[in-house]
């Protein structure tokens, strides 16, 4: 197998592969294009599907992870739970929202054309399984990508079907993978520029709550945003192996920030077992000796509980607003220019 194609014969594949693509998935079995909402399950193994929008009514069955579903309606139940009270109707019944991302199918065009530090990608599908091409010529299914995800694209090959993939590369594993071109948009200059730049970077401050899993942005005395969080976990473990993961309280500045971060521990496994987080999006660090940082979340939709390894977890949509917002000083120095936080 040729791993060049050229850009002539790009757009050739391309223009016979959304045809097929419109009914299916390379990498899967999903077809919901129509569909106005769908989630996908996050929760490993399984959630449970309720008679009712209230966990004291029966459950029905389980719907497994990366099940794609249709959500027909939302509904804030009674019955709570009190910091997330939003239950899914979907076919056959309930099923409470923390654990189902809301994603969308939409089909991208090749782009064949990338700049030397590579192109921020977003995942636009609900998942894409991506592959490593071995030395050996063989393809190797690696991590699955999720919706929101982002990544840095160096450049697009032929790919294990023979249609155009997007090479990823992963400074963490120090590897590339790939994935169909069809599950990647790019992201444009204008998603990166900064927003209420107007306002001078001493009036802007974050406040997170961590009782009320709250974040706050001001500028001076107003408040411009405001966003269910989940801060970290007391402990990793119990017993004597427990591990501190709660978040840091006090005084912090936003010192750094990045739009695209694998977190984990760079296993090199594909299974859904292996603590891998490739392309967590708009990162925010603000805490310097551990990494904590602002972030956006695709592997739960829990905001209103404490849930993390000690960072903060957002909406993809809202930590990109924070990530757009806040001032980092280009050359790292000036103090009076970063954006405080406080953690209480």
């Amino acid at each position: 197998m040729s791993t060049n194609i050229s850009r002539r014969d790009f757009l050739k594949s391309m223009g016979a592969g959304v045809v097929g693509l419109a009914l299916t998935n390379r990498s899967g079995t999903f077809n919901f294009r129509s569909s106005s909402q769908l989630g996908r399950v996050t929760k490993e193994p399984s959630i449970s599907v309720y008679q009712q929008a209230s966990e004291k009514s029966s459950i029905l069955y389980q719907r497994y992870r990366d099940e794609i579903l249709h959500i027909y309606e939302e509904v804030t139940s009674s019955d709570g739970p009190g910091y997330n009270p939003v239950w899914y109707r979907i076919w056959g019944g309930y099923m409470h929202s923390g654990f189902v991302q809301k994603v969308q199918y939409q089909l991208n065009t090749l782009t064949d054309e990338f700049p030397s530090q590579g192109q921020l990608m977003e995942v636009t599908v609900p998942y894409s399984d991506s592959y490593r091409h071995r030395a050996n010529e063989d393809w190797e299914k690696f991590y699955r990508l999720y919706y929101s995800s982002t990544h840095w694209v160096f450049s697009a090959k032929e790919g294990p079907d023979g249609m155009p993939w997007y090479e990823i590369r992963d400074g963490l594993v120090d590897l590339s993978y790939y994935v169909p071109v069809e599950h990647l948009r790019p992201v444009s200059a204008d998603e990166l520029t900064p927003i209420h730049a107007d306002v001078a970077p001493s009036l802007k401050r974050i406040e997170i709550s961590i009782d009320f899993q709250k974040l706050m942005a001001y500028e001076g005395d107003q408040l411009v945003r405001e966003a269910q969080v989940s801060t970290g976990v007391p402990y990793l473990s119990s017993g004597s192996n427990a591990i501190p993961t709660d978040t840091p309280k006090g005084n912090f500045k936003i010192h750094a920030k990045r739009p695209s971060v694998h977190m984990g521990d760079g296993t090199i496994r594909s299974d859904a077992e292996a603590y891998e987080l490739p392309g967590v999006p708009w990162v925010s660090y603000f805490e310097s000796s551990t990494g904590v940082a602002i972030h956006g979340t695709y592997w739960h939709n829990n905001f209103g509980m404490v849930m993390s390894h000690g960072c903060i977890n957002m909406r993809s949509e809202d930590a990109k607003w924070i990530y757009r917002w806040t001032n980092v000083p280009d050359d790292g120095n000036s103090e009076n220019y970063r954006t405080p936080v406080l953690v209480y």
